[in-house]
């Protein structure tokens, strides 16, 4: 039986995504050095961080699809090839324009103050869709994997579905507020819900203390697809001393169980975060 969860050789992985990866890790190492040195405040935060926290995030996902990429059968491996460029172009991109924007003082996301402003949030935009679509296609192509063990598929499978709902929430974000629409001052759009971008938040995350925040749903469920591989990965490993794990189908009950309850709280974080209720209250809209 195929071990699709063994760590493959790394001549096997997308060379594209690895570049990006180790470019990525450089770029965070630079930015946290700017962070310390250079603290502009833009929001009512250190600027610096947005890009730290996105050059991290991206080299993740940059290793996770190199991951998923090496599992495709031959057949469709110069798909997986074409859409690792699309993600490196479209990572580099948004990378660009959020690092840019911090440089120049002034925010990346939601600005349309000037045409300038508003192509790059544009482009950033379709970047980002770009992303979302690979993935979407390298679901659909994993969604078979030939001798994968129930478990394993099962939690590639979960993994990139909920993935997708998480990137899917910052479209939530895109919209303008009525206050925005009331009083426009080149902002359109918004991460926090009833109340203003910038306000207190959880150190370096940022997210809000006192709002609604779809950045919480949205990092939550993005890494499901690493938590949930990883979890399957642990079970296997845990089955050379747990017995009652060395038998599939108890391995795939508890990676089920697992999914479902990740993708119950990617659903209750949002629909918290579109109640306006801050993280530090959790299930705050229930009563």
């Amino acid at each position: 039986m195929t071990a699709v969860l063994d760590r493959p050789a790394v001549r096997t992985l997308n060379r594209p995504l690895l570049g990006l990866a180790a470019l990525m890790a450089a770029t965070a190492v630079v930015i946290a050095g700017l962070a310390t040195v250079d603290p502009v405040q833009i929001t009512g935060t250190n600027g610096w961080f947005k890009p730290l926290k996105f050059s991290v995030s991206i080299a993740v996902y940059a290793l996770t699809l190199a991951w998923l990429l090496s599992l495709l059968p031959q057949r469709r491996q110069r798909l997986g090839r074409l859409g690792a460029w699309v993600v490196v172009v479209a990572m580099v991109v948004e990378m660009l324009v959020i690092t840019g924007a911090v440089a120049a003082g002034t925010t990346s996301h939601f600005n349309v103050s000037s045409p300038t402003a508003t192509a790059l949030w544009a482009a950033m935009g379709t970047a980002i869709a770009a992303v979302w679509l690979v993935t979407l296609v390298v679901a659909a192509l994993l969604w078979r994997l030939p001798d994968a063990d129930p478990a394993r598929q099962l939690a590639i499978r979960a993994g990139l579905v909920i993935g997708l709902a998480g990137m899917a929430v910052a479209f939530f974000m895109t919209s303008p507020t009525s206050a925005q629409l009331d009083d426009f001052a080149g902002v359109a759009g918004a991460h926090a819900v009833g109340v203003a971008d910038g306000g207190p938040g959880l150190p370096f995350l940022g997210w809000s203390t006192v709002g609604g925040d779809l950045r919480v749903p949205h990092f939550v469920g993005m890494h499901a697809l690493q938590v949930l591989p990883l979890l399957a990965l642990g079970l296997e490993l845990l089955s050379r001393r747990v017995p009652a794990l060395q038998a599939p189908g108890a391995r795939y009950r508890v990676v089920a169980i697992a999914s479902v309850g990740f993708a119950v709280l990617v659903v209750l974080l949002t629909l918290q975060a579109l109640a306006g209720i801050p993280v530090t209250e959790p299930l705050g809209f229930i009563d």
